[in-house]
């Protein structure tokens, strides 16, 4: 169990493998968002295209823009 409480069900759209990082877009209910993980981290949960996940988002800060 995290202790985060933003946690969203995502769908993962593609995984894109770089030498150290990885970045990982998702789907959460028609909004994209991009996470970027450590290619250890992508390999060893066997991320791809498909996959359903839970985006966790932990912050310090949430900025709100309103036109």
């Amino acid at each position: 169990m995290l202790s985060a409480r933003n946690q969203l069900p995502a769908t993962v759209k593609s995984v894109t493998l770089g030498n150290v990082m990885a970045e990982v877009l998702m789907d959460v209910n028609g909004v994209e968002i991009v996470a970027a993980i450590t290619r250890r981290s992508a390999e060893a949960l066997q991320l791809k295209a498909g996959d359903t996940v839970k985006a966790v988002i932990k912050s310090t800060e949430v900025m709100i823009d309103k036109d």
